[in-house]
Parts: C-alpha cells; sequence; structure tokens
C-alpha cells in the first residue's frame, strides 16, 4: 500500500492496524520499510492531534523513589547533600540540568519529565 500523510482518525487507525500486523517484520523486507514509513506518520498524526498532560517532576520522581525502595539517602550522589536532596524533594529548589540528566538514568526515564520547566 503506498501510505501518506494521515489526515483523518480513519487515516490513523488503519495505519495503526497494518503496523500491528507487520510490527515484527524480517529487516531488509517491504514489509519492514513499511513499518518504518507507519512509525513516522503515526508520530506525526499523534504529534500534531494529542497533547500529552504535563507531569510534576517531584511527583514522578516521589513515584520513583517508592517503586525502587530508594531512599533520599540513595539520591545524595545524583543531587548532591542531604540538604539538597531535601530541597528538590519538598520543592524548595528547582532541578537543575546536571541533575535531570542524571536522574534521567538512575530511574530509566525521559529526559523531557525532568527537563521541561528548565
Amino acid at each position: 500500500m503506498n501510505w501518506k500523510v494521515l489526515k483523518t482518525e480513519s487515516d490513523y487507525t488503519k495505519a495503526s492496524i497494518r503496523l500491528m500486523e507487520i510490527f515484527h517484520a524480517q529487516p531488509g523486507t517491504p514489509d519492514q520499510d513499511e513499518m518504518e514509513m507507519l512509525i513516522v506518520l503515526i508520530k506525526d498524526f499523534d504529534d500534531n492531534h494529542y497533547q500529552l498532560p504535563e507531569v510534576d517532576a517531584l511527583e514522578v520522581i516521589k513515584y520513583k523513589m517508592q517503586e525502587m525502595n530508594v531512599k533520599q539517602k540513595d539520591l545524595e550522589s545524583i543531587i548532591g547533600s542531604k540538604g539538597h536532596v531535601s530541597a528538590i524533594l519538598s520543592g524548595k529548589r528547582e532541578i537543575t540540568l546536571k541533575m535531570a540528566k542524571q536522574l534521567t538514568n538512575y530511574f530509566n526515564l525521559p529526559a523531557e519529565v525532568f527537563i521541561h520547566g528548565i
């Protein structure tokens, strides 16, 4: 099928269904080429039609800490002193770009979670 820019929900649905059908295409095949094209088209449609809700970086950090059983002292190597960690988690101090990079790696999250406000 010759795909073009997805303009309607119907186009989007058809492309999504087709993507699921060929998702495990073998490298170097026409299906893989089609899959790569569909990924680009679907992402473009998503970016232009859907807005993800903004997330609060502090809430994400606290959630991940709880999920991973991380204590405040465990973040000292990333954020700095005990006082810095406490100030960040209480919202009294902003997350720096350096902290954002380290938190991204530590919690395995997209950088956008932490650098939106930077």
